[in-house]
């Protein structure tokens, strides 16, 4: 069936959940099967916005940047450590790359002059609407122009961190390192 999405599904309502952190919704619909009937179906999305993020690497050095801060829904989920993260955030009405360059400063205390835009990819895609792009961007020691640590106003406390490329792959394979967007960028390095 070469029928596009839009002819194959029909919006029946729309119930707003939740309007506080981000926006969950609920939503009835019928979509079209691919053996031309139609089915009723109900699910609900959480849209708290698209993002960006990115992996800082040092060529020479063989190191990549990472952040390690505290995430609720990975505690409550039984993940017992800061989590270890490639430096990522909202776009908030920025573009992608100013947003990544923004957050790049921010979180890690790094200026970043050219990053390069390699993918997007939905994280959740059964119920969270983002699209997270991903970039790379090459650091040298005199780019790191800052502290980092991230806003305070934002809930942030981020310790910035330098790992050994290999050693970053190695804490993958040890469960050290179990932030998808983490790993998929090491992994594209790789």
């Amino acid at each position: 069936m070469s029928t596009s999405l839009k002819d194959r599904l029909r919006i029946e309502d729309v119930r707003v959940l939740s309007d506080d952190w981000y926006l969950l919704k609920k939503t009835t619909f019928s979509f079209q099967r691919s053996d031309g009937s139609w089915q009723r179906q109900s699910r609900e999305t959480y849209d708290r916005g698209n993002g960006a993020t990115i992996l800082l690497f040092n060529r020479q050095a063989r190191t990549v940047l990472l952040t390690r801060q505290f995430r609720f829904p990975v505690y409550v989920n039984g993940h017992d450590d800061l989590l270890i993260e490639a430096c990522a955030g909202l776009l908030d009405e920025r573009d992608p790359l100013t947003c990544i360059r923004d957050e790049a400063q921010e979180e890690t205390g790094t200026r970043v002059e050219n990053p390069v835009h390699v993918f997007d990819a939905f994280m959740s895609p059964g119920s969270v609407t983002e699209r997270l792009s991903f970039f790379l961007a090459e650091y040298e020691a005199a780019d790191r122009t800052g502290a980092g640590g991230g806003l305070v106003t934002e809930g942030e406390d981020i310790e910035v961190l330098e790992i050994p490329f290999d050693e970053a792959l190695a804490m993958i394979d040890r469960g050290e390192i179990v932030d998808a967007k983490t790993i998929m960028l090491l992994l594209y390095v790789q």
